[in-house]
């Protein structure tokens, strides 16, 4: 008992003399502070050979994957807020701030599902990725919705924020956020619904008054419309997108046909003028604009004066060169051009031009991702069809991902000629050359290699119209 007893006074002194030494090693004044930001990660099954970083539209850095597929750069001089990281086709967002050291997991396969964060800043960065899938899910169910009347869709969404809103409060409640990091992830529960909100006004546009109905729009006075530090952020600049679409529409105009008019994205760069703030974040909205102007195909005789009074709302010069490039790649691929070249992987892993496609037959250009699987199938599935009706046309499938073991495996199982099989050597710069932004594209060349039709849609009707007259 004694024996004990000592033992006891010796432990006791023992913790008493490490509790003192810890304590002084928290007050040392020379313990180094962690400071700067990294980022590193593994990518399961890669689409690419590399991870890019962005802010906004900006490169911020271009990672190589090493022989196990894994990333990873500490970065001394990175601001504290909204990044992208992409892996193509797919990205999602980051937030970073001071002394985070994040490690991200991804399957590519299944990348927004699958991604997981690790370390110091993983909070909050696995917070805004599970709310944004449990938002992707109630897609669904919310469209069946919108033809409820506005109290009884007014409730379903306030009930939605409220379950998002008690899940934030008790994340906050147990994390240290900081400002910022406490702004990014309210934003991104409180926004999509306010998104969700306009979507439904604009959508019942030709019954719609806001005199009427100001109790449905309450919930803008609680809003921001000139936060810089959201000016990159998704949730933000959809939810602003969709407030300036409602606010340009006319009284009892049908949202869907005011859309495609050139004259309705110029009424929303005079809405953006007008009630929005900020220059980074005008600038942003003002360029996302101009790019859905710029990609309705069917309006390219009057893009020239949608690019003139950009210009007046505009105030980034890389912004408006941006515009002006894209708009110039666009009238490179109308009918009767030739098509643009570009380099691309044959199914031997060598490089070619695609000036080398056309061998004196119509030839249809369609495109797959790896990642994208069950786009895949139905393309396959359209192409065996269009094959079939269609004889004397050449089809050749292009890949946006360079090759793999694994893609040549599915397109031996399916059968494929790989003399009609492509890759993209580099998406990015292939992308802007053939304006390629859907997977659903389709081109069309003459036997001589010229366009006939360069923003066609592979899956649509008017597609095999084209077909039958070539």
């Amino acid at each position: 008992y004694k024996l004990k007893i000592c033992n006891f006074k010796l432990n006791m002194k023992r913790l008493k003399f490490i509790v003192i030494f810890l304590i002084l090693i928290g007050c040392n004044p020379n313990k180094k502070k962690i400071t700067g930001i990294f980022v590193g990660g593994q990518i399961i099954n890669p689409s690419s050979r590399d991870v890019t970083l962005y802010q906004g539209s900006r490169v911020i850095d271009m990672l190589d994957l090493n022989d196990n597929f894994k990333f990873q750069r500490k970065y001394d001089s990175l601001k504290n807020g909204i990044y992208k990281l992409e892996h193509l086709p797919e990205y999602q967002t980051v937030l970073l701030e001071e002394a985070d050291s994040l490690w991200i997991r991804i399957n590519a396969t299944a990348f927004n599902e699958s991604i997981v964060f690790s370390g110091i800043g993983a909070t909050k960065n696995n917070f805004l990725i599970d709310l944004y899938l449990k938002q992707e899910e109630e897609v669904d169910f919310l469209s069946t919705k919108y033809s409820s009347n506005q109290v009884i869709f007014k409730k379903i969404i306030d009930s939605l924020v409220f379950e998002k809103k008690t899940s934030w409060i008790k994340m906050d409640s147990i994390n240290n956020l900081s400002p910022i990091a406490q702004k990014v992830t309210q934003a991104a529960y409180i926004y999509p619904y306010a998104s969700i909100r306009e979507r439904y006004a604009l959508l019942r546009s030709s019954k719609w008054t806001e005199v009427g109905d100001s109790l449905f729009f309450s919930y803008r006075k609680f809003l921001n419309y000139g936060d810089n530090d959201l000016a990159f952020f998704d949730p933000y600049v959809n939810y602003i997108l969709n407030y300036i679409s409602q606010k340009a529409l006319k009284l009892g105009e049908p949202y869907f046909k005011a859309k495609e008019t050139t004259s309705f994205n110029i009424r929303r760069l005079e809405i953006l003028d007008k009630k929005i703030s900020g220059k980074l974040l005008r600038n942003n909205l003002a360029r996302a604009i101009a790019f859905e102007e710029m990609l309705k195909f069917k309006n390219q005789t009057e893009h020239d004066l949608f690019i003139q009074y950009y210009a007046t709302v505009n105030s980034s010069k890389d912004y408006l060169r941006e515009v002006i490039a894209l708009h110039q790649d666009i009238n490179k691929m109308n009918a009767g051009k030739p098509l643009p070249k570009v380099l691309l992987q044959n199914s031997e892993r060598k490089t070619v031009n695609s000036a080398s496609l056309a061998y004196g037959k119509p030839t249809v250009i369609y495109f797959w991702s790896q990642t994208q699987m069950n786009q895949y199938r139905n393309t396959l599935n359209r192409l065996n069809k269009l094959k079939n009706t269609y004889p004397n046309i050449r089809f050749i499938g292009i890949c946006i991902q360079p090759f793999n073991a694994l893609t040549d495996q599915v397109q031996k199982m399916m059968g494929l000629d790989s003399k009609d099989q492509f890759a993209l050597t580099n998406f990015e710069k292939a992308s802007k050359v053939w304006v390629l932004t859907l997977l659903n594209k389709g081109i069309v060349l003459n036997k001589k290699g010229f366009i006939v039709e360069g923003f066609g849609n592979f899956f649509d009707i008017e597609f095999e119209k084209i077909l039958k007259n070539l």
